[in-house]
């Protein structure tokens, strides 16, 4: 009894440990500087969820840098290297600066990179994009329990000669969403240009957009925990009363909507979810509502009845969105046993062939603006 008791422990630990595989970078450096640092950014917490300054490598020699992580299995890596922003990422190729890594490990890995150089400031940045329209920045907004941030706002085409007041989207990601030159990835969501080109269409209503920024802590604000707590009373609390009071806004439920991706995605359903008085619609854009060690399904499924929020739901099919597929479709079947139609209370857009980026979101962006701003 006790070797089997034994031999089931073996098992269970076999099978704990098989759960992730170890993944191990070495990145050399082809010009050697003094006090050099080398950072990763990648699409996951332990490889700094897309900020450039948050995960920094060790030196294990001159000009020579590691970092080892478990990584989930069946779990797509997508990374780059960078001297600790944006604008100084890993060149791989002389001039050239490359596209996100991708890695899905099988097994304990080790990966070796070398940069023959970096990438120096906005000169060498491939920027798509402008801004259009009105935008006004509002510097390091402060909230107990969360991180400093900027907080970026587009006003719709003929606010400054009129007396209207318009409906708000809050947007998280906010440096991704109209300005290219501070979006991650040099490439941002276009919502000024969608919304501008809409509004004078006469397709949907003008509205006020708030970009809230986000930070190191990204991945705690975005997911359930008591740093995401304090964001949603942030935004609740002192932001939208602060927007209210800056700009002619429709500050009631029926007229204050979120949006986002990915753990943004995540947060604007989290918000409008638990603060259903405050917010009646949310745009969730490849929501990760269920994936590694996040599920905010459950809650959803206790819930005793339906509540007054629309939602709008859109993924992509490739690489990060198909791990990301399975989290949305319990979402969805949760939602309908409360009642939620199709339609009517939510609507689903699906693009087989686009990736986890901005700027395949910005190329859909609009059919959230229709579903919810329609006139």
């Amino acid at each position: 009894m006790k070797k089997l008791l034994l031999g089931l422990l073996l098992i269970l630990s076999v099978a704990i440990v098989a759960q992730t595989h170890k993944v191990t970078f070495i990145v050399t450096l082809a010009k050697i500087q003094p006090g050099e640092k080398v950072y990763i950014a990648g699409n996951l917490p332990q490889i700094g969820s897309w900020q450039p300054d948050a995960i920094v490598l060790d030196s294990i020699a001159p000009g020579k840098f590691s970092l080892s992580v478990d990584v989930p299995v069946q779990t797509t890596l997508l990374y780059k290297f960078t001297r600790g922003s944006w604008a100084h990422e890993a060149m791989y190729e002389a001039g050239k600066v490359p596209d996100n890594f991708k890695l899905q490990p099988v097994h304990d890995t080790i990966v070796n990179y070398t940069v023959v150089a970096w990438k120096e400031g906005s000169n060498n940045t491939t920027v798509t994009g402008k801004v259009t329209g009105t935008v006004q920045y509002h510097r390091k907004m402060h909230f107990d329990g969360i991180r400093d941030r900027d907080v970026i706002v587009w006003l719709p085409p003929g606010y400054d000669q009129c007396n209207a007041f318009y409906p708000v989207l809050y947007m998280h990601d906010g440096q991704n969403i109209i300005d290219p030159a501070t979006s991650s990835f040099g490439h941002d969501w276009c919502v000024d240009e969608t919304a501008d080109s809409l509004i004078r269409a006469g397709k949907v209503r003008p509205i006020i957009i708030v970009g809230i920024y986000n930070t190191i802590a990204r991945s705690y604000d975005y997911s359930p925990c008591d740093t995401s707590a304090a964001y949603m009373k942030f935004i609740v609390t002192k932001l939208k009363p602060f927007i209210d009071k800056t700009y002619r806004t429709l500050p009631e439920q029926k007229y204050t909507a979120t949006a986002g991706s990915s753990l943004g995605g995540l947060i604007a359903f989290m918000l409008a979810w638990e603060y259903p008085n405050v917010f009646s619609k949310a745009g969730c854009f490849s929501p990760a509502f269920s994936i590694e060690t996040i599920d905010y399904v459950a809650p959803v499924q206790k819930a005793k009845q339906k509540k007054n929020v629309q939602f709008y739901f859109d993924m992509g099919g490739v690489d990060l969105e198909a791990a990301l597929q399975p989290g949305l479709d319990k979402m969805l079947s949760a939602l309908q046993k409360l009642g939620y139609k199709q339609g009517k209370d939510y609507i689903m857009i699906k693009d087989e062939k686009a990736v986890h980026t901005e700027e395949a979101w910005a190329k859909r962006f609009h059919y959230m603006l229709e579903f919810f701003y329609h006139k």
